[in-house]
């Protein structure tokens, strides 16, 4: 079934929606790893978002409602911007939401210059096989070869056009890695450096 939504940039002045987004990031990721640990911490990543460098979008149902958020931080002067965070209702995942939201994000830091955007999602959960194990010495070899075990997003990025560029072991404690993913998103001239877009939904 199809839903029916918007995406837009979220302002200072929509505290309802700042509130509503809040919400979502602090219920999505509740039993994550160094995520947000209460209601105000969330909302202050949320202000955060606002902040100068920075941008935030939201995806809103037919209702007004917040399904989605979310946003980006520039980096190295702006050639480079950082995915952070995406999150969606749950029941509202797999209708192109997040898909969507990641465009939107796309599109805007292509158009301030940048030419890579980048995010890190962490395996905290024991979602892939690089979760629970040690990974040096072959860090690279344990890359090529990692499985989707638990519905982990690393395959909803790659859909996105984003690859794995690495990984940082045992950043949210022994076996618990997070995984850095990035994309080209600039315009070249050259067919081998075309940006990638999203092709599937989240």
């Amino acid at each position: 079934m199809s839903v029916k939504f918007s995406v837009v940039r979220l302002t200072l002045d929509r505290q309802d929606a700042i509130q509503q987004a809040a919400a979502l990031l602090f219920e999505s990721f509740r039993d994550r790893i160094n995520a947000w640990p209460d209601l105000d911490s969330a909302v202050r990543e949320v202000q955060d978002s606002l902040g100068k460098d920075r941008l935030s979008y939201i995806a809103l149902d037919a209702e007004g409602t917040v399904v989605g958020w979310i946003g980006g931080i520039e980096q190295y002067g702006g050639m480079v911007w950082e995915l952070h965070p995406l999150v969606v209702r749950e029941g509202d995942r797999g209708r192109g939401i997040g898909r969507s939201l990641v465009r939107y994000l796309e599109n805007s830091v292509r158009e301030r210059g940048a030419i890579t955007l980048w995010v890190g999602t962490d395996d905290d959960l024991g979602q892939t096989s690089l979760a629970g194990v040690d990974l040096y010495p072959n860090v690279a070899a344990n890359i090529a070869n990692i499985r989707n075990q638990h519905r982990h997003p690393y395959e909803f990025y790659q859909k996105c056009g984003f690859a794995i560029m690495g990984v940082m072991p045992d950043a949210n404690g022994f076996g618990k890695p997070d995984i850095f993913m990035a994309k080209r998103v600039a315009e070249t001239d050259s067919p081998a450096a075309k940006p990638s877009r999203c092709e599937q939904e989240m």
